[in-house]
């Protein structure tokens, strides 16, 4: 019997990490994969634009020997995996991203707060062989520093629980 995988990815989807991982995983027994790639953007029109990239993906992955299938889900990547993934359905989660601070899911915590849904084994690929193609992140603007600001935290008392008696 095979195991049943979903895959949550978008641009890092035709990735050559992210096919080593499902090869690596399809040497440890059959498994059918199921791709979820979360829309560009909200909405029907957001689907739509995501279905070429789907298309392509999956004609990568057939030709390289996987059984799998994919679908167009919300543009958020948790509502995506929300949408297809009902109790008994999958077995594992792999989840794509960008590498380090290019990567909006890991700012979000995208492939944690998919295992607290699923209640799942989610393994998380890094496409690092992506990395050279991307623009470097913006970095956050330094703000000029208030001597206030550091006396107002200290002056926070934060919740104060009563002492056990």
């Amino acid at each position: 019997m095979a195991s049943h995988v979903l895959v949550v990815a978008t641009v890092t989807a035709a990735s050559d990490d992210l096919l080593a991982a499902l090869r690596e995983r399809v040497s440890r027994g059959p498994v059918d994969f199921l791709l979820v790639m979360p829309a560009t953007r909200p909405g029907l029109a957001g689907r739509r634009e995501t279905e070429p990239r789907l298309r392509e993906a999956l004609t990568v992955w057939r030709e390289a020997g996987l059984r799998a299938d994919g679908v167009a889900g919300p543009n958020d990547p948790v509502d995506a995996v929300d949408e297809v993934c009902s109790p008994g359905r999958f077995d594992e989660v792999i989840v794509s991203t960008l590498p380090g601070a290019t990567s909006r899911w890991l700012r979000s915590d995208v492939p944690y707060r998919i295992g607290r849904l699923t209640d799942l084994p989610v393994a998380h690929v890094v496409a690092m062989s992506m990395a050279r193609n991307l623009p470097e992140p913006e970095q956050p603007r330094q703000r000029r520093s208030d001597p206030m600001s550091l006396l107002n935290v200290m002056a926070y008392g934060g919740s104060r629980r009563p002492e056990p008696r």
